[in-house]
């Protein structure tokens, strides 16, 4: 059966060594747009600083980023299944360098908000292919393999934050801009060649009670008619809108608590809090996704979230409480990245597990708009800061944390088994009817 409209000539084909080499690739072209996400907290004082935009104006860009990163991954996905991955890639390495170019020269909010939808595209175009082609090439490991893909977007702005850091303080924000997106950009582009999607249908090696997975491959617009496509994504929301909250607004959260230029030791390591916190963040992020999909692929989707949603409502609420102490900040914020991340290795698998792996690209991408979703909730973090503290926008996130853990056990669960049970009786029934007809 082939995956991919490409055919037999471009697709890959069925070699162990082959799809771990793919999904290294994969992983690597994550890691170059990381930066986009996660370095930007490290840019918005100096923005403010140069133009006096203010906070808010600025943390807009973030939010039209996510946003064109997430809702445009659908369409994107469609060219992957048209055209295959390496010419969605290469527009994804050409956009993410395009977008810091751009923003090394923004003189004014317009052409930040511009480089900021430029940069979505060619990250979505990037993550969105990358993690469907890791669902298509191990469908007996969605979950390690969603969350090494998604690792590679968490974990790979650590290696780089203290060289930005390090290069705005330096040279100016400017100048990291246009060094760093030349560069990811480059190594994306070249990495686009060798990426190919499998030739031939994997089937899982094994059924696990406790990992149900629908044997019938369900198009887009079936997935858009099941509710259980819109209950996960909800949850989805609810998780990522305090994460994307907290990436975007560390920065400014360690200003306002006055522990930013703290210097912090531990394990032997001394840095400022917000570098040390920031860093630690993608390493704890980078670990937490491959492990918590690994985990789902033993113990199941559900209590895998669960046990990650609750323990992110527990950080949270200690970031609200005791968030002002520069050790605590540093440590509570590792520990909440580290379990916070696993959405985005958990709901791709969960995803290529309910509604099959043919059309997984397109499927999860639509899952995926969720984030950008969420993103909307970002600027409203400023707005209710400014108003009543970060103490308050730290709560409303720990009651969102706390309700999508009990979702995905007690609603989520149920639902889902419900959903591909009944869903393969009635191909059953479908196929024994007309069996009979045919016998007639």
């Amino acid at each position: 059966m082939i995956s991919s409209t490409d055919g037999a000539v471009t697709a890959a084909p069925l070699r162990t060594g082959f799809r771990w080499l793919q999904l290294v690739m994969g992983i690597v072209c994550m890691a170059m747009i990381a930066n986009l996400q996660y370095g930007w907290t490290l840019f918005v004082d100096p923005i403010d600083a140069a133009h006096h935009w203010g906070r808010a104006a600025i943390q807009l860009a973030f939010t039209i980023f996510v946003v064109t990163e997430t809702w445009l991954v659908p369409v994107e996905a469609w060219f992957v299944d048209k055209y295959g991955p390496r010419i969605v890639i290469m527009f994804g390495g050409v956009m993410i360098a395009l977008s810091w170019v751009l923003n090394s020269y923004a003189d004014s909010l317009t052409l930040l908000y511009a480089a900021a939808v430029v940069g979505g595209m060619g990250a979505g175009a990037v993550y969105g292919t990358c993690v469907g082609n890791a669902l298509k090439w191990f469908p007996d490991r969605r979950g390690l393999a969603a969350g090494a893909t998604a690792a590679g977007f968490g974990a790979g702005a650590a290696l780089t934050i203290v060289p930005i850091a390090t290069m705005i303080a330096s040279s100016g924000y400017q100048q990291a801009f246009l060094t760093f997106g030349i560069g990811q950009g480059l190594i994306v582009f070249v990495l686009a060649f060798f990426i190919q999607p499998p030739r031939i249908s994997i089937p899982p090696r094994k059924k696990q009670l406790n990992l149900p997975q629908t044997k019938i491959d369900f198009t887009p617009p079936q997935v858009l008619r099941s509710p259980i496509f819109w209950v996960m994504y909800l949850v989805f929301v609810m998780v990522a809108s305090g994460g994307l909250m907290t990436a975007a607004q560390i920065g400014p959260i360690a200003h306002d608590y006055k522990i930013a230029d703290t210097p912090v030791t531990l394990a032997g390591f001394q840095m400022a809090a917000l570098t040390f916190a920031i860093s630690l963040d993608r390493i704890f992020d980078g670990f937490g996704r491959p492990f918590f999909g690994w985990v789902s692929d033993t113990i199941g989707r559900e209590h895998t979230m669960f046990i990650a949603f609750g323990t992110a409502a527990v950080m949270l609420l200690t970031l609200s409480a005791y968030g002002q102490n520069p050790i605590v900040f540093v440590l509570a914020t590792a520990v909440y990245f580290g379990v916070f991340g696993e959405i985005y290795s958990l709901f791709p698998a969960t995803c290529g597990d309910t509604f099959g792996s043919k059309f997984a690209t397109t499927n999860n991408g639509m899952l995926y708009t969720a984030k950008g979703t969420a993103s909307l909730l970002v600027p409203l973090a400023s707005v209710i800061s400014a108003t009543y503290g970060w103490k308050a926008v730290f709560v409303v996130a720990v009651a969102l944390n706390a309700t999508a853990a009990l979702m995905a056990l007690f609603v989520i669960k149920p639902l889902r088994r419900s959903f591909i049970l009944g869903k393969e009786a009635e191909s059953a029934d479908t196929a024994t009817g007309s069996a009979k007809t045919e016998t007639a």
